[in-house]
């Protein structure tokens, strides 16, 4: 089986400093719909990963996010392509759990769930906390610029040997090309 973890604001949707509160509010980003569904035709099983801490602020609650789970598997159904799983965090930072990203829980849930080893797994994010939580299981991180990738990148801390890219879709363009030779 091929395994590929995607962050979920800011690699496959737009984010926001505001949270993303409503399924109103969940806009992909350009194109990485599209790249889903090559990773899937492609053979690869994608899983997201995802910190969700409005849920611990009150911003929103886990109804809320499951209809924008909803929506993000009915678009990509719409164009032939799933997401085979999404777990995440509904913790603060303050609350001390072992799932909130940089910490690897959640990336382990992710190997429980598809009976698959992580190491030199692809999980492609857009912040530090995502590369950390990847090298804490000896997974591959790759940076995309959209979301917070460009100030991750303007910070310049911890990034040593991980690649960037502009998006989601050309990530999946290099990644496939690759792949093939």
């Amino acid at each position: 089986m091929k395994l590929i973890i995607l962050d979920r604001d800011g690699v496959i949707n737009y984010d926001s400093d505001d949270y993303i509160k409503s399924v109103d509010e969940f806009v992909p980003i350009p194109g990485s719909l599209e790249a889903i569904v090559r990773l899937n035709r492609a053979g690869y099983h994608v899983y997201v990963a995802t910190n969700q801490s409005g849920i611990a602020r009150g911003y929103y609650d886990e109804a809320t996010l499951q209809q924008m789970h909803d929506k993000l598997r009915e678009l990509l159904a719409a164009q032939g392509g799933r997401v085979d799983g999404i777990v995440y965090c509904p913790h603060g930072p303050e609350d001390q759990c072992d799932c909130r990203k940089p910490l690897p829980g959640l990336l382990e849930r992710i190997a429980h769930l598809s009976d698959h080893p992580l190491e030199n797994v692809p999980v492609v994010g857009d912040s530090l906390r995502d590369i950390e939580s990847a090298r804490a299981v000896g997974a591959t991180p790759y940076l995309v610029r959209t979301g917070k990738g460009e100030r991750t990148l303007a910070k310049g801390e911890g990034l040593e040997g991980v690649p960037a890219y502009a998006d989601l879709a050309r990530f999946v363009d290099d990644f496939l090309t690759n792949e093939d030779g």
